[in-house]
């Protein structure tokens, strides 16, 4: 996914309203309407792990010191530093890669699994029967995020969205689009 946007910081947000961006299967005449990604907040579990895990790994080296040589401390060390930042940022790729993309044509939703699987589906406008939002507990009201699930018409591929923030404006954009392409 590429993105042309002025403001650089903008990448990161998880609600991108009409985002100027280009992805794989864009088609011509396209027009990006909302881009989204999991809440932030939902993010903090492998955030805090990490920081945690790079904490133990310093309480560890005094214990450590008197039972090993400088120079295993050291290996353990890298290894373990090593191992905790691909853990973060193998999880912040999985965030940051896995969208939900509305367009003004159809609605695209691109799942990745570890490194090398990626899992894309997509539902044309036209196709789309019922849009369901589940939110529920003090975190989702407090933070405003859900999960959105788009069913559609016949054998095509159902679409949820996990944990996006403002689910019910993101469902009223695709209700706007709704009413555009049904023409009413």
């Amino acid at each position: 996914m590429e993105n042309n946007n002025k403001s650089p910081s903008s990448v990161l947000f998880s609600y991108l309203d009409h985002p100027d961006i280009k992805f794989e299967t864009y088609e011509p005449g396209e027009k990006v309407v909302l881009l989204l990604r999991s809440h932030p907040f939902t993010q903090l579990g492998w955030m805090l792990y990490s920081f945690f895990l790079f904490i133990f790994l310093l309480v560890m080296n005094p214990f450590l010191f008197g039972f090993t040589s400088p120079a295993k401390l050291f290996i353990i060390n890298l290894f373990g530093f090593v191992f905790i930042l691909s853990y973060v940022w193998f999880s912040f790729l999985n965030w940051y890669f896995n969208v939900g993309i509305i367009t003004n044509k159809r609605v695209i939703d691109i799942d990745f699994s570890g490194i090398l699987y990626k899992e894309v589906s997509v539902a044309r406008l036209d196709k789309i029967e019922d849009i369901t939002i589940k939110s529920g507990g003090y975190f989702e009201a407090f933070f405003d995020y859900g999960v959105i699930y788009i069913q559609t018409a016949g054998m095509e591929t159902n679409i949820e969205f996990h944990n996006v923030p403002h689910p019910s404006n993101s469902v009223k954009i695709i209700n706007k689009l709704l009413g555009k392409r049904h023409g009413t």
